[in-house]
């Protein structure tokens, strides 16, 4: 987790730069649960979040590619294969079936280290495994495969003021409760039971949000 710290006060500091407009593109008052009891600022300008915006890009590019056929043997894995194949069979599914066991089939990948702060796509990561932020990631456009709408997902960092870390977890929006995927965890938990997280920012394809302290 250590090496997203870098990414994220390298974030915040553009953030300080150029905060976002309350009134611009923001959402009407109470239209979302307060994530982890703040208040948010909403933005439509995600360019601040270059290492966000740049994995976008390769996701989206290696959607229209496709991916090739692919056979396993002792030294190939089809990882690539083996997540598409599962999130086909996650299609159908009630939704809080699908939140426990995206949240479990990601987490089973081992966490690597992130020595360069690479933010990897989901393709990547089911290759090459990744830190929080990537499972995170993974996650988030796993759902999307699964027809979750974008305004119901964010990627959020947070301090764990446990670890005095920086951290990434996905927090998904269901009517009034916001659920949390944590590889930390092996279940879907309620945000509202976790005291430890200060959330900075949060973010999706096409917003981010400022989160500070309720006054």
């Amino acid at each position: 987790m250590r090496p997203m710290i870098g990414a994220l006060f390298g974030a915040m500091a553009l953030i300080a730069a150029a905060p976002p407009a309350s009134a611009a593109g923001g959402e009407a008052p109470g239209s979302y649960p307060k994530l982890f009891g703040t208040n948010e600022t909403r933005s439509s300008n995600i360019a601040p979040f270059p290492k966000w915006t740049d994995m976008l890009a390769r996701h989206y590019a290696e959607e229209r590619r496709g991916d090739p056929p692919c056979t396993p043997t002792r030294f190939v894995r089809c990882a690539v294969q083996d997540w598409l194949a599962f999130l086909t069979g996650e299609r159908g599914k009630p939704r809080q079936s699908q939140l426990a066991e995206v949240n479990d089939f990601i987490n089973r990948h081992p966490y690597v280290l992130d020595r360069i702060n690479y933010w990897e796509t989901p393709r990547e990561f089911a290759v090459h495994d990744g830190d929080c932020k990537d499972y995170a990631i993974a996650k988030y456009f796993s759902l999307r495969y699964l027809g979750w709408p974008e305004n119901a997902l964010r990627v959020v960092v947070v301090q764990d003021l446990n670890l005095r870390v920086a951290h990434a977890v996905l927090a998904v929006y269901v009517g009034d409760q916001i659920l949390i995927l944590d590889n930390q965890v092996r279940q879907v938990v309620r945000a509202e039971t976790i005291k430890h997280y200060r959330p900075y920012y949060s973010i999706n394809e096409s917003h981010w949000w400022l989160h500070k302290p309720a006054s």
